[in-house]
């Protein structure tokens, strides 16, 4: 008889950091793009300190990483909280150390820049050189004020035609508010849904249809996932397989195939501006404010936690000087 002892998996083996980063911000419901930039940052944090372990590191190694990322690397104040804010969630929530004392790192200086804006002879020849549901997108980031990842993350049930408004849920903050919803797309919008409703018809006919839901509603309603309601606006042309759950499903359309739509468009119109996806919203803001919409209102829309952040645009409508007329042009 073969006593020979067959070796078993070690249960105790030493983890994976990433992986333990993964399954902690999955849990507390982070989304795939928070995921991926935090990890990104985590790397670079090690690369820079020679591949050293976290637990081998403490304040003195964040303080250095992020005044790099100051000096060296000249990234902004936002980009900079978030490498601290990767960092932070590192420490306390996946290794459980406790950083009790303040981080002095250097910080990179916040640097006012006026948006780019189109005029609305510009927003017209942009939208004019697109077509599809791209143009429908560019619609409705100029028409409604969302951002880029708002719209391409619309459901179904989130347009109300019949009150003309538009929900954006789970917005920048996880904050949810209304819009309006155009009249003057509405007619293409819903000839749109028709042929999205046609696309969910085949998917379910060949036994797929689902959706991504959040984790807690997909608990609470196990069905809601292939119900019209939950589809996505503008759906991927193919389904694939999610990255976390590893399911079969039809996402929603990807941020650059806009993107590449969009430069293309610009480059068409002969548009000499950096325009991008989020120039629509900044013209969606001044533009209001010209038609003598008042600042809180336009606030609400936008979904700004703070009224200063509004105000940048009337900056941007006090032109040449705050609106002084230049002594060259009265010769």
């Amino acid at each position: 008889m073969n006593n020979k002892k067959i070796p078993q998996s070690n249960p105790r083996r030493k983890r994976n950091l990433l992986d333990d980063i993964s399954e902690v911000m999955r849990l507390r419901h982070y989304s795939i793009r928070t995921e991926r930039s935090y990890i990104g940052w985590i790397k670079r944090y090690c690369i820079f300190h020679k591949m050293k372990h976290p637990l081998q590191m403490g304040i003195p190694e964040i303080e250095a990483f992020l005044s790099h990322l100051a000096t060296d690397e000249k990234i902004g104040r936002s980009t900079q909280n978030q490498a601290f804010n990767a960092l932070l969630f590192l420490y306390k929530e996946v290794l459980k150390v406790s950083l009790d004392k303040p981080i002095n790192a250097l910080r990179a200086p916040r640097r006012q820049r006026l948006p780019v804006v189109m005029t609305r002879e510009e927003t017209r020849r942009v939208l004019e050189a697109m077509s599809g549901q791209m143009k429908m997108m560019a619609q409705l980031m100029y028409g409604s004020g969302l951002r880029l990842m708002e719209c391409v993350r619309l459901r179904v049930q989130d347009l109300d035609f019949s009150a003309d408004q538009l929900t954006v849920r789970s917005g920048k903050g996880d904050k949810d508010r209304w819009t309006m919803l155009p009249v003057e797309i509405q007619p293409e919008l819903r000839e749109h849904l028709k042929w999205v409703k046609i696309i969910h018809d085949r998917d379910l006919a060949d036994g797929y249809g689902e959706v991504y839901l959040p984790p807690a509603l997909a608990r609470k309603y196990p069905a809601a996932s292939k119900q019209w309601i939950w589809q996505y606006v503008f759906p991927a042309q193919n389904r694939s397989k999610d990255p976390r759950s590893g399911k079969i499903r039809r996402h929603h359309i990807h941020a650059t195939a806009f993107q590449k739509a969009l430069k293309k468009a610009v480059r068409l119109a002969g548009i000499d501006k950096r325009v991008t996806s989020h120039t629509f919203r900044h013209s969606f803001a001044t533009h209001l404010l010209a038609d003598g919409y008042d600042i809180r209102t336009i606030q609400d829309l936008l979904g700004h936690a703070d009224v200063s952040t509004t105000m940048i645009y009337t900056h941007v409508l006090n032109k040449g000087g705050r609106g002084v007329k230049s002594p060259l042009d009265s010769l």
